[in-house]
């Protein structure tokens, strides 16, 4: 039975201490939600952290002689409390005797994985790492990442309104439905987190072509060849989310979401281990190690559209 090593003394490349970090932040902002900066990002989380929430209420009274205490102050807390993921890879040198990077293993029968494979390589699973990120902040995607929907069902205190299945003839009623919704939210700085779908229905009927469109040439007379940097809906940013589900919205403030992570404390290590020294075979072994969380602040000011 091979037994298992977590370190070794033959390393073809590694990557580890500050450099993980720039290779695990690489991964986490190839995540939309992450890299757009679009909720609030709290690092350096070793295991958790307890965020405190201050809400206060009818603090305004009519004037008089006498110092009279008026409204109340509620002081609760959060915890966010990040989860550890890995990723195991195992490539085989002798696969790539035959690649046009070959050379670059050495003319010797115990060569080394290409340079620029293993940096390809890490590039590529940084990016598959970032859509793996995205999809868990938004929704269920593993075992032990539990995204902001599947906390938003299960608080009573979160504003839902029940959706339908997007179109470019609809979406404007149900983005106003959202906002509509909002507007009763204490909140300074909302945002409209949608759907991929919901976020190119809402570019369509700015086409003109959806029954609430801006007339026949749509708008700024472009038709369907919309191209808008910035996009709002009643004066709200909207902000395209490719992890939340189909049809579904979310209007909050950025300060109330929150991702945690270690990002760049000494757990985060992304290692290229050549097994040759330990168990004489020909296998490489890609390692990488970061941890992710998400939670929010306050459920009353947050607008959770989806199908229910």
């Amino acid at each position: 039975m091979e037994q298992k090593l977590s370190t070794t003394t033959s390393i073809t490349s590694t990557y580890a201490g500050e450099f993980a970090g720039q290779y695990i932040q690489a991964a986490l902002l190839a995540s939309p939600t992450l890299g757009n900066g679009t909720i609030t990002v709290k690092p350096n989380i070793k295991y958790k952290e307890v965020v405190k929430k201050l809400a206060t209420s009818s603090i305004l009274a009519a004037a008089t002689c006498d110092f009279t205490a008026t409204g109340t102050v509620a002081l609760t807390e959060r915890i966010l409390t990040p989860v550890e993921f890995q990723v195991n890879l195992q490539l085989c040198k002798k696969d790539f005797h035959s690649d046009w990077e070959a050379i670059q293993m050495g003319y010797s029968a115990f060569d080394e994985l290409p340079r620029n494979f293993s940096d390809f390589l890490i590039g590529n699973l940084s990016q598959s790492v970032g859509a793996a990120v995205e999809t868990g902040i938004w929704q269920h995607s593993t075992n032990i990442l539990t995204g902001f929907t599947l906390l938003f069902k299960d608080d009573a205190t979160v504003v839902d309104v029940s959706g339908t299945t997007i179109t470019a003839s609809n979406v404007q009623a149900e983005l106003a439905k959202v906002v509509a919704a909002g507007l009763a939210l204490n909140t300074t700085n909302p945002v409209l987190y949608v759907a991929k779908d919901v976020y190119y229905n809402y570019l369509i009927s700015l086409g003109g072509f959806g029954a609430n469109g801006l007339g026949a040439a749509g708008y700024d007379n472009k038709g369907p060849n919309q191209t808008i940097n910035s996009l709002y809906f009643a004066g709200v940013p909207i902000i395209e989310t490719s992890g939340l589900p189909t049809s579904e919205m979310v209007m909050a403030e950025k300060e109330n979401l929150w991702f945690g992570t270690g990002l760049l404390n000494d757990t985060n290590q992304v290692k290229v281990l050549d097994m040759a020294d330990l168990d004489g075979s020909e296998n490489v072994r890609f390692v990488m190690r970061f941890t992710a969380g998400v939670q929010y602040g306050i459920g009353a000011e947050i607008v959770y559209y989806w199908i229910y």
